[in-house]
Parts: C-alpha cells; structure tokens; sequence
C-alpha cells in the first residue's frame, strides 16, 4: 500500500503486538520534527549572569551608580553577581564588605530576591540577586 502511494512505511511501536506501522512521507517528518525544535529553541530565554565587582569601601556617588546598572540587570531578566574584593589587609575587616552587600540587597529588595547570602572565598565576597 505504502509503495502505491509512493509513501513510506515506517514502524511506530516495535515492541507492541502485533507492531504498530504508519504510512507517511517520512522525510517530510522528519523536516516538521526539526522545525519544531528549531521553534522551541527560539522561544527559549537564556538566562546570563552579569557581575558588578565593587571594593568594601565604595564612596556613595559610585554605590548609587552601580545600584542603578544592577537594577537595569535584574528588570532585563538577568541574574546579577555582586563581587566585593578585598585587597591587602581588607581582608581582616571583612564585614565591611559584607554591609555594603546588605546594602546592595536592601537597595533592590523591592525587585530581585537572594539566591545566595555573602559568603567570602578567598579574597573574594559575593551574593547573587534575581528577579522576583
């Protein structure tokens, strides 16, 4: 019947009994197939990390400057990174880095939630925000 039709006979379910076949143009299918998942991938959002590297101790014009590209960040979608790096003996007095990340997170508590709290690797200090 397939060749009648000048379609193919393809197996559907090898394991069922008796097998289950179908007549189809299977090349066709298989266009429709890769047309589908070329759609899906179009409707996916990828979701980037931008990262905002500050020092424990920002000046106030610079904090309000950096608060407004993180606000930007977090309403386009992205996940934002907030590092605060400690150089030579800041190291010793990191809880001024941790208070200007609280800060940070105050700032913009009305549109991003936590995901990670400050925690310190090495020289390193960061939290990580996203959207509500």
């Amino acid at each position: 019947m397939a060749q009648e039709k000048k379609l193919d006979l393809v197996l559907v379910a090898p394991q069922a009994k008796p097998p289950v076949c179908k007549i189809m143009n299977y090349g066709k299918y298989k266009f429709e197939q890769a047309k589908k998942e070329k759609e899906a991938k179009k409707k996916q959002k990828v979701v980037e990390i931008k990262e905002i590297r500050i020092t424990p101790n920002i000046e106030e014009h610079d904090f309000g400057f950096k608060a407004k590209n993180a606000r930007k960040f977090i309403e386009d979608g992205n996940k934002l990174k907030i590092t605060v790096r400690f150089k030579g003996r800041e190291v010793n007095n990191a809880h001024l880095g941790e208070e200007v990340l609280n800060r940070f997170i105050e700032n913009l508590s009305d549109i991003a939630n936590v995901d990670r709290a400050p925690k310190l690797e090495g020289r390193n200090m960061f939290i990580m925000l996203s959207k509500k």
